[in-house]
């Protein structure tokens, strides 16, 4: 089973929870529709990993914060890249087919280490840059559903395990990469910088 490290303990998540299309420039960007409801899917424990690889010409970058839970409450903050097919995305999309082959597959939920955080998430921010180039930045003000909202609707109707993870979600500026392309991100508080990830794509 693949694993994240948290504040030097090593965890073992049973998934990954995504929060799809939580901001409103990048549902626009790709030209979706606004949900009526909170959309989710899941990522197996299988498409957990530390490093980024590149998966052909087709496979898209989303930058996300991501919240490690414990109790039912979130403990830890990282960031990570959901890796999506997109060209098996759009046609799963067109036939209302559920998207697993497009983003689900092994190693498409790159997660950084996780930092501990008290509870207060209303000043969180992500900026990530490729190659130098600033390509994503977001707000805690700029998603829809704010992280209280996604553990309540998702425990409606399925347990969160100690030590999974929720992917909340990415903003405009989404794209696609090449082998050596250097990722960078860092993810703030304020003017507090919780943590900084770097990759280089292999």
């Amino acid at each position: 089973m693949n694993t994240i490290t948290f504040a030097e303990r090593t965890l073992t998540p049973s998934k990954v929870v995504c929060i799809g299309r939580n901001y409103v420039e990048h549902i626009e960007e790709l030209g979706n529709e606004v949900p009526e409801n909170m959309v989710v899917f899941n990522k197996p424990n299988s498409a957990i990993t530390p490093t980024l690889a590149y998966f052909g010409g087709d496979c898209r970058f989303e930058g996300e914060i991501c919240l490690l839970i414990e109790g039912g409450k979130t403990v830890g903050v990282g960031f990570g890249l959901d890796l999506t097919h997109a060209d098996i995305q759009n046609r799963l999309k067109t036939k209302g087919l559920p998207w697993e082959r497009a983003k689900s597959f092994d190693g498409s939920a790159v997660l950084s280490d996780f930092v501990p955080i008290d509870g207060d998430l209303s000043r969180i921010a992500f900026e990530m840059r490729i190659n130098g180039e600033r390509v994503q930045h977001a707000t805690y003000n700029l998603m829809m559903y704010k992280p209280a909202e996604m553990i309540a609707e998702i425990e409606r109707f399925m347990t969160l395990e100690d030590g999974d993870v929720i992917m909340t979600g990415t903003p405009k500026g989404v794209g696609y990469y090449a082998p050596g392309d250097r990722f960078d991100a860092v993810v703030m508080c304020g003017e507090e910088v919780l943590l900084e990830i770097e990759w280089t794509v292999r």
